[in-house]
């Protein structure tokens, strides 16, 4: 059973928060003085290359006036209704926001670096917008970390590729709202929870990122789903949870049947949350994001776990071939201020208290993703 391998990164890779010696220091004591008070620090500490761990998912979000770590004016593909500033967004606190790790601190990210490490690999974001959401960040933290670096930007059906030439880089977006397959029937359109067919296109990818949750949610008008199949029974609608892990279920029984774990490293994006319910965050009178300007404070989130990532978490523990959980639930729980709100059309018909802004908090998912990946690209 392989779960979450690099969930407590040792922290070569990252910024460790210890101490810090001064020229000075070396001037006065001299050369030997110092290495015996580093001897004797790492024997009270610990060697940080080897024993000593981080869980870069559990922390806090600290302002930061070097932030945001791009411009969005300049990232001229990015998706209108994830560009609030150009929709009118007056405040501008939410770009200014740092996930900070307990105990260490994530390494910037590096766009040249990425590009110089991922020489001749294939980047796939696979699920429903907030993958779209997460893929549109990465696109725009390269292109604007390399403005002059040429780009070539395509879509053939639901499958969205960004690429850079000069280094055979490609990160693609593969539009799969629930990863197993909806056919249409004569009875209607089917959810066939024990039936993945898109897989073929996986195969092959250096680094697969997968999401799903939010479109189990939906209903009326909005549900892309006539009936649920699963093996040969049909029903007219079940538990959203409980046919959200039958899918995942399937998923994993996929991801170990087909994949390489030496040819393709799998990851899955935690559940993002939404925030169209002010209790969950201790402010019962906002009844959605709108207005929104201040990350919850502290640690931990008020309304507690996400069920949906604790579906995800049992099934990607079932799992005999490693799958790198992207524990972004908690840590966006917190940003109750990143949504677009009315900002995501340029208007106030809408309210998306779901998707993110940018620059914003998909940015921190794809740092996170950076440390998960040079971590073990130097291990």
């Amino acid at each position: 059973m392989h779960f979450n391998p690099l969930s407590h990164i040792h922290c070569e890779s990252l910024q460790p928060l210890s101490f810090s010696l001064s020229l000075s220091f070396m001037g006065i004591f001299g050369i030997s003085t110092l290495v015996i008070v580093l001897s004797l620090l790492h024997h009270v500490h610990g060697d940080v290359t080897s024993t000593k761990v981080c869980d870069i998912f559990q922390g806090k979000w600290v302002y930061d006036a070097s932030y945001p770590l791009y411009n969005s004016a300049k990232c001229p593909f990015i998706e209108k209704e994830f560009d609030c500033l150009k929709n009118g967004r007056p405040d501008k606190y939410y770009l200014k926001y740092r996930w900070q790790p307990t105990g260490c601190s994530l390494t910037r990210f590096n766009g040249q670096d990425f590009l110089q490490r991922f020489r001749g690999k294939s980047i796939m974001f696979v699920g429903d917008s907030l993958s779209l959401n997460q893929w549109q960040s990465l696109t725009c933290m390269l292109h604007t970390a390399n403005p002059q670096t040429p780009y070539k930007l395509f879509r053939i059906g639901g499958l969205s590729t960004f690429t850079f030439p000069a280094y055979n880089v490609k990160v693609m977006f593969s539009r799969n709202a629930f990863l197993v397959d909806i056919i249409a029937t004569k009875a209607g359109r089917v959810l066939k929870l024990d039936s993945i067919e898109s897989g073929k296109m996986w195969k092959g990818i250096d680094f697969l990122i997968f999401n799903t949750w939010h479109w189990w949610l939906h209903s009326g008008r909005k549900q892309p789903w006539d009936l649920i199949q699963e093996g040969n029974r049909m029903y007219k609608d079940m538990d959203r949870l409980v046919a959200y892990k039958k899918g995942l279920n399937t998923w994993a029984r996929w991801i170990d049947t087909n994949l390489d774990p030496k040819r393709t490293r799998v990851f899955f994006q935690g559940v993002s949350p939404d925030h169209n319910n002010g209790s969950d965050w201790w402010e019962p009178a906002a009844k959605h994001c709108e207005g929104q300007m201040r990350p919850v404070v502290g640690h931990q989130y008020p309304a507690g776990s996400h069920p949906a990532e604790l579906v995800v978490e049992r099934v990607l523990h079932s799992m005999s071939k490693p799958a790198y959980l992207l524990n972004v639930t908690t840590l966006s729980q917190l940003r109750k201020d990143g949504h677009p709100s009315v900002y995501g059309h340029g208007g106030h018909r809408d309210m998306d208290c779901s998707h993110w802004c940018l620059a914003g908090v998909p940015d921190t998912w794809n740092q996170l993703l950076y440390a998960a990946l040079i971590q073990r690209k130097t291990n």
